[in-house]
């Protein structure tokens, strides 16, 4: 028997922004939607374009409040080719929340305070 990971789910409280933010910080794009017949929620699948491994987010059309993410211990990571310039590009865009360079990380913030971990394409060697 074997498994296989198909995708994480996010609720998102602003869907325009979650989605503006993923494309421009991680280059995720839209693969498939499901809106509800009665139009009281929305899923949207992102996709990196290499992996099979989809990012869901849900929006709940009658979510008034942010959600509560607790002590945030969960997040999810992307490895990245150009460390450096993604850090360069989430600087900018002011995400960053945290660094550790002794591991040679960062994580940065989706706009539901979600962590995401970047961390640089291993080295041959490893």
């Amino acid at each position: 028997m074997q498994f296989c990971f198909v995708h994480n789910n996010l609720n998102i409280f602003d869907l325009t922004r979650s989605l503006t933010f993923y494309r421009e910080a991680l280059g995720l794009t839209e693969v498939r939607r499901i809106v509800a017949p009665d139009d009281s929620f929305i899923i949207v699948f992102l996709s990196d374009g290499v992996s099979g491994h989809q990012l869901e987010l849900t929006w709940m059309r009658d979510r008034k409040e942010p959600y509560n993410l607790g002590d945030n211990e969960l997040h999810l990571a992307f490895r990245v080719d150009d460390y450096d310039g993604a850090h360069a590009r989430h600087a900018a865009m002011g995400c960053i929340c945290y660094e550790n360079p002794a591991m040679g990380i960062y994580f940065i913030n989706d706009p539901d305070g979600y962590w995401l971990e970047v961390i640089p394409a291993r080295k041959s060697s490893e």
